[in-house]
């Protein structure tokens, strides 16, 4: 099947202490482009969670948003230290003590705040190490990547059947317009050998006219104005287009797309330099135009 190159996949799950949300997005490029935005705590597995986008994308450019909440329950539990407090709290009695004197010369009431306390000693006893960093593996954020993915997965899919099916309502039109080519170019090669002969009786007045001479050249104007072989390939490069579009495998098809439209319009043009006729050539630039249409959508195939 052919897949999309624009979507969006999302997915939340735990990894350690942390809840870590994952956002994927992706539009068309010729390459894999990936770009990761993951926060300092996570950062430390870039390299696991690029290595996952590419064996799920293959051309895109590929946005990865990361951001992780710590529970502040567990942060209290990891951070307060009751031992702590109370050296705290020893300390600053002391320190009453030591400076009575001059708290009774100002009148001030010395007073500990409990709540500043124990924030203070909470945030004093957090290791810098780990002030940002959650517990936790890359296997657990990989999980998370992996749901984000296949959400990602999945759109693409859907979208690339949507594209599936205006590709080959193009692909009609372009058969239809070389089907009409081919029935008109027998009659287009009749009416130029007419047109030949006539101008030729025109221009010699009556004299006579080497009929073996005359029956070459129209031999060389026919093989000339003969577009036979150019829809032959044409009508190759559908079937394998057609059969690209309908493989259900799960290789990308989008450059194999791009490089048959390249052939198919330089068929045209080959068609059209023969043409000779304004009906020919009106279904050319018909086809011209599908083929336009057709790469345009191609462009966000994977």
């Amino acid at each position: 099947m052919i897949r999309s190159m624009t979507g969006f996949g999302a997915a939340d799950g735990r990894v350690g202490a942390a809840r870590v949300t994952v956002e994927v997005r992706t539009v068309n490029h010729r390459f894999f482009s990936p770009t990761l935005k993951l926060p300092g705590a996570l950062a430390r597995w870039e390299g696991e969670v690029r290595e996952a986008l590419r064996l799920r994308v293959a051309r895109g450019h590929v946005t990865l948003f990361a951001r992780h909440e710590r529970d502040a329950a567990a942060d209290r539990a990891v951070a307060f230290d009751g031992a702590r407090v109370d050296a705290y709290l020893r300390e600053a009695a002391a320190l009453v003590a030591r400076h009575r004197s001059l708290f009774d010369a100002g009148g001030i009431a010395p007073t500990v705040e409990l709540g500043a306390l124990l924030r203070h000693a909470e945030s004093a006893d957090m290791p810098a190490e780990d002030a940002g960093a959650p517990e936790g593996t890359a296997a657990e954020l990989l999980a998370v990547v992996e749901q984000a993915t296949a959400a990602l997965a999945a759109m693409r899919e859907a979208e690339g059947r949507r594209l599936a099916g205006i590709l080959h309502q193009r692909i009609d039109a372009v058969e239809g317009a070389l089907a009409r080519i081919a029935e008109r170019a027998p009659a287009r090669l009749v009416a130029q050998r007419d047109r030949l002969r006539a101008s030729v009786r025109e221009l010699t007045d009556g004299v006579g006219v080497d009929e073996q001479r005359l029956a070459q050249e129209i031999a060389i104007l026919a093989d000339r104005l003969d577009v036979a072989e150019e829809l032959d390939r044409f009508g190759l490069h559908l079937t394998a287009f057609r059969a690209a579009l309908d493989d259900d495998g799960q290789e990308p098809v989008g450059k194999r797309l791009g490089f048959l439209l390249q052939e198919m319009l330089r068929e045209a043009n080959t068609t059209g330099s023969k043409a000779g006729d304004a009906a020919v050539l009106h279904e050319v630039v018909q086809i011209k135009e599908e083929l336009e249409r057709l790469r345009e959508q191609v462009e966000n195939v994977e």
